[in-house]
């Protein structure tokens, strides 16, 4: 312990975050300053890792809840190293490594993409999951922990109350979290907007609290080495920190705590920039500069670092070397590999709703896939990933030998939990919920594309079917809304999200193979409440629903056709009964196309897509959501039937008759659509 290099060492941080928003003209200093001295000790003395060796699996994790002080982690990942002075100095600039809210980039020690305030830390929890998962079924010494930063704004944000309670309902010992609370905020002090007892309000969740002077170096090494030692509880520690701790004004005076010092750049506000950064140490002429002792710190503990890695793996080799299968296991659910599964032979009853069908589905991986959890927002029985549940047990306090996790009525909660396990690695997370309850998701669905992260989501009761409980359980919209991330790239140029809304049992068993099998980005399975008529196959109904593959094909191929009907869902049946009409009361030649994923049919070739959709012929579209869902595929020559209304309470039959969705209904439309 060195008080002096210790000090140095914060105030270098301190520097080199006023010094990269000064020279962008953009960014939060304030924050950073205030921070400083936790990260130092934090990262210097308990953060255990391999500086050689950035994606060691069992590493501690860092999860950055409030991003705007993506300064401080750059600052700090400086000084081990991880980045260059020139990476530095070009903060917040096109093409560089260091943006102005972190994105994943763990080679550099990024475990996750932060900036929309609540999620960083949820994620962490997820991670925290993950952990406890893997610990239950290969051993203690699989001991890691996941660490978070978060400020008054995450506090703030209501998805903090979903991750506090699951934290600490499951006592989640392994997350330890760190409460920048400086009383300030972007645009007014915090007793502005809120009165509550923070502290009052994670124990009353289960968690272990302390508060303390979060410059005191001492205070932060109590608080972290309790924190390390805590068996039962996650541990919030709230440091009390001073916003832009160490400005000063032209003349010298101090200038802390202001709340201008939280968003601006320091030479925009009452304190002086030079006199800060000498006031702190630094060479104003090399700004961007590691201070001699500091570097020379920060070379030695790296090596440290290495080297308390290098037993902590020579301690795993040896666990490995006396549980020669149990290391291959870990090693599968690592690399993603997914064991040979059998989709073709799940067996279904006739007429099944496909989120009946996709509990059939989830049963079969309940018992083939050992490293899944699945996640239900307390509707288990209704979205039926019960079918999974009745295979396991649910994730609880002290025992994480099950694999399923009942998150209680928090949607947005549970999907940013998804995407922390995802980010942890070595488990494939599914989460479910209602269609309509998507809307909640939508925050985190949006960081799922963002970091490219495989998460499964599962949204049943997909349209105005759903009936009786009227409009505000009856998806309209949603399709449209999920449909576009379709058509959003991500940053490997990839489709930033792929959406599946199965016709039938088979094609249902399909869409999880797309789902599971997609290693890349997230999926999701928009699936119907009520019993569909399974869809009539000549051949082998698998086989053909594997066209889905190619995200749209033809169910029923004639030669010539005079119309061509296109639909995903349930309405690929209405399609069926419509065309018996065409042909028996018009003659008239009719193909079918179902279309689960309209984006990934836009990644065919055009030969295959004009097969199955042809240009010259005329198209018609049946959709239960806005027509806005078809309209591209049905093109110029076309028209599309949908809602563009909200629905109300009725039995579904009614539902169907009232909005015109009958096979008669459709029969006509499309007739009076041909003259």
């Amino acid at each position: 312990m060195n008080k002096e290099l210790d000090q140095l060492a914060a105030d270098n941080i301190r520097a080199l975050a006023i010094a990269m928003v000064e020279k962008a003209k953009s960014g939060h200093p304030g924050g950073p300053m205030g921070g400083a001295d936790y990260m130092h000790i934090l990262y210097s003395e308990f953060f255990n890792y391999d500086p050689s060796d950035m994606h060691w699996a069992f590493r501690d994790r860092f999860f950055m809840d409030a991003g705007h002080l993506s300064s401080l982690m750059y600052a700090q990942y400086y000084l081990l190293g991880n980045f260059k002075k020139d990476d530095i100095a070009n903060f917040r600039q096109w093409g560089s490594v260091t943006p102005g809210h972190p994105e994943v980039d763990v080679a550099r020690g990024i475990e996750n993409t932060s900036g929309p305030l609540g999620q960083g830390h949820t994620m962490g929890v997820g991670a925290a999951i993950a952990a406890k998962f893997l610990q239950a079924r290969f051993g203690d010494w699989m001991n890691h922990k996941v660490y978070g930063f978060i400020s008054d704004g995450g506090v703030q944000e209501e998805i903090s109350q979903g991750a506090g309670r699951i934290a600490g309902h499951l006592g989640l010992n392994n997350f330890i979290m760190f409460y920048d609370s400086n009383d300030v905020q972007l645009s007014s002090k915090t007793d502005e907007v809120t009165s509550e007892d923070t502290a009052k309000k994670y124990e009353a969740w289960g968690w272990k609290v302390v508060t303390i002077d979060g410059h005191d170096h001492e205070q932060i090494r109590k608080a972290l080495r309790d924190a390390n030692a805590e068996t039962e509880k996650p541990t919030l520690i709230i440091g009390e920190t001073i916003m832009g701790k160490g400005c000063v004004t032209a003349n010298g005076d101090m200038y802390e705590g202001y709340t201008e010092l939280h968003g601006k750049p320091i030479g925009d506000t009452g304190a002086d920039y030079e006199k800060t950064m000498s006031n702190l140490g630094a060479d104003i002429n090399d700004p961007f500069g590691i201070y001699e002792k500091v570097s020379d710190f920060y070379e030695t503990l790296k090596t440290g670092k290495k080297k308390a890695a290098d037993a902590k793996k020579a301690e795993i080799q040896s666990w490995r070397n006396a549980n020669a299968q149990l290391a291959s296991k870990l090693d599968g659910f690592l690399s993603g590999d997914l064991p040979d599964l059998d989709f073709g032979n799940i067996p279904h009853k006739e007429g099944l709703a496909t989120r009946a069908a996709s509990s059939n589905v989830l049963g079969y991986l309940a018992e083939n896939v050992e490293n899944m959890i699945v996640s239900s927002a307390d509707l288990s029985n209704s979205d039926k990933t019960d079918g999974f549940l009745k295979k396991t047990t649910v994730l609880k306090k002290g025992d994480f030998s099950g694999a399923f996790l009942q998150a209680g009525v928090a949607e947005l909660t549970m999907a940013t939990i998804a995407n922390g396990i995802a980010l942890h690695g070595g488990i494939i997370p599914v989460v479910a919920t209602f269609f309509v309850f998507s809307d909640y998701m939508k925050p985190a669905i949006r960081l799922s594309c963002i970091q490219e992260l495989p998460v499964k989501f599962v949204w049943t009761h997909d349209a105005f079917r759903v009936g009786e409980d009227g409009p505000t359980h009856q998806p309209i919209e949603q399709e449209a809304q999920i449909r576009l991330l379709e058509k959003l790239k991500n940053h490997s140029h990839e489709q930033s999200f792929v959406a599946l809304r199965p016709a039938d049992s088979q094609e249902t068993n399909v869409a999880w193979k797309m789902a599971m099998e997609n290693s890349k980005t997230p999926t999701g399975l928009i699936l119907s409440r009520q019993g569909i008529q399974d869809i009539p196959s000549k051949t082998d109904r698998y086989e053909d629903a594997l066209g889905a593959e190619k995200g749209g094909y033809l169910v029923q191929e004639v030669n010539d056709p005079d119309v061509v009907l296109i639909a995903n869902g349930s309405e690929v049946a209405t399609l069926v009964d419509a065309a018996e009409l065409l042909e028996a009361k018009n003659g008239l030649k009719v193909n079918i196309a179902s279309i689960p994923s309209e984006g990934i049919f836009r990644q065919q070739s055009k030969a295959y897509q004009e097969k199955v959709i042809p240009s010259n012929k005329p198209i018609f579209g049946l959709t239960a959501g806005l027509p806005v869902n078809l309209q591209g595929l049905a093109g110029p020559n076309g028209q599309v039937f949908g809602l563009e209304h909200f629905g109300y309470s009725a039995p579904a039959k009614v539902l169907d008759e009232k909005f015109g969705f009958t096979g008669e209904q459709v029969y006509q439309q499309v007739t009076t659509f041909l003259k």
